[in-house]
């Protein structure tokens, strides 16, 4: 198999493709080509402004999806993650900066299709940020805050 290159300057094809879960039920997470493309407009236009802007290493926690690997994960049908136009990320892997911070930052300056803060801490904090770019189309800039109730996630306007 040939090596892939980038999907942007920070990120790795393998780090956008990878999966815990896809690995341990042994799940085909490959985009095509028209995905890759999806993924490199919400890498260039999103993840990379904010690594530039803080200059810190961001992980990189999901990125795209196969129909097969969103089912076993639970996600939602309609996920971006899919048509790799979603990504989530978190800075508390590496530290330095925190997912507030980086929610902020792309919520005031960025374009982008929705960001979610997921899983509020007491602090103010988040335990990783989702976001997503449609590149084809007008960006709803939705924003929105994951919460957990009952055991199940739910979401609430960003105020």
């Amino acid at each position: 198999m040939a090596v892939m290159e980038n999907i942007s300057e920070h990120i790795s094809y393998s780090e956008a493709c990878k999966s815990q879960t896809a690995i341990r039920y042994g799940i085909d997470n490959i985009p095509d080509a028209g995905t890759i493309e999806k993924m490199r407009i919400v890498a260039n236009l999103v993840f990379e402004p904010v690594r530039e802007k803080f200059g810190k290493p961001i992980a990189v926690v999901s990125f795209y999806r196969s129909l097969k690997l969103n089912t076993v994960i639970g996600g939602a049908v309609n996920s971006q993650h899919l048509s790799g136009e979603a990504m989530d990320i978190d800075a508390d892997v590496f530290g330095g900066l925190t997912n507030k911070m980086i929610f902020d930052y792309i919520r005031q300056y960025l374009d982008f299709d929705q960001i979610i803060g997921e899983v509020e801490r007491d602090n103010g904090d988040y335990e990783w940020i989702h976001v997503s770019y449609k590149g084809n189309q007008d960006n709803r800039k939705n924003v929105l805050i994951g919460y957990m109730e009952g055991g199940k996630m739910k979401y609430r306007k960003f105020a």
